[in-house]
């Protein structure tokens, strides 16, 4: 979730959008568009009218055309709140650039343009906010009171100028000096420091996780395990049914059926019965099979 110059916000994962024309790569800041410049990349709402082409940037720096299964038209949040079923919870993600040192005032703008779509079509949707930027996830905190924040956080497998994003327990102190509600690490930052967790929860702090081991059914098996509230994957379907699978009690009675699933923001309902010390010995190997 970004805004737009003319303070419109709209849905888009990166910070830049990427355009050719003859041959050419052009490279735009979404922040630096109006909503009209935004909406003329890609798809076009108007039936025989063909936008601006869309590239992508990858990880390690090639420009790569914008391929896709299914593609739509960009939208903005208003568009988002009145055209998808409002019983399906959204996680806003308030997304800035690594590399600005935002002030206040410009946060105070971006995040009021945010709230003021928020409070005037989300009705009884249930919402989150989240967001890598230490202030930001702390202002919105400030400016309301009626959705939980949460502050995501690499966990330590990335290091930044600012120190609160370096670590799990940075983490924690944003969360408990703020007021916010709890953690969303990169998974292999809380493998890597499966203590962190219980600190997390001796805060009274919920934790979730991403990242692309959380496709892997194992990997979020060892997370319930452990106690993690919840989990953000790609694969939905096919992970809930990986873990449901796993966890089934072996010694359920014929015609039992395991109540052991994931519901539908991702949490596991049931958890199966682990001595302390088998638990010791898996949390103790997990940071020697990680290697970051």
């Amino acid at each position: 979730m970004t805004v737009t110059k003319d303070d419109c916000p709209v849905i888009f994962h990166d910070n830049f959008i990427l355009s050719k024309d003859n041959g050419t790569v052009f490279e735009r800041r979404v922040t630096e568009l109006s909503l009209s410049e935004f909406l003329c990349y890609g798809p076009q709402r108007e039936a025989g009218k063909e936008g601006k082409s869309l590239l992508r940037k990858s990880k390690d720096g090639k420009i790569v055309e914008w391929n896709v299964e299914t593609d739509d038209s960009l939208c903005t949040l208003q568009d988002a709140f009145e055209q998808v079923d409002p019983s399906l919870g959204f996680n806003i993600e308030l997304k800035f650039d690594d590399h600005i040192v935002y002030d206040q005032d410009y946060l105070n703008r971006v995040l009021q343009a945010i709230l003021k779509v928020v409070f005037g079509y989300a009705k009884d949707r249930p919402i989150i906010f989240s967001s890598f930027q230490p202030d930001a996830a702390l202002l919105i905190r400030k400016l309301q009171d009626k959705y939980p924040v949460f502050f995501l956080t690499n966990g330590g497998t990335e290091i930044f100028y600012d120190v609160r994003r370096n670590s799990l327990e940075e983490a924690i102190k944003v969360c408990l000096e703020g007021g916010l509600q709890g953690i969303v690490s990169e998974v292999k930052g809380v493998f890597r420091n499966p203590g962190a967790v219980t600190k997390i929860k001796d805060s009274k702090l919920s934790l979730l996780t991403y990242g692309k081991l959380n496709n892997v059914g194992e990997a979020v098996y060892m997370q319930h395990l452990m106690g993690i509230d919840g989990v953000i994957v790609d694969l939905v379907q096919e992970i809930t049914e990986a873990v449901s699978d796993l966890i089934k009690p072996s010694n359920a009675g014929e015609g039992e059926e395991s109540l052991s699933q994931l519901d539908g923001i991702g949490k596991l309902k049931t958890k199966p019965q682990f001595s302390q010390q088998e638990l010791s010995f898996l949390l103790k190997l997990i940071p020697e099979l990680i290697q970051i």
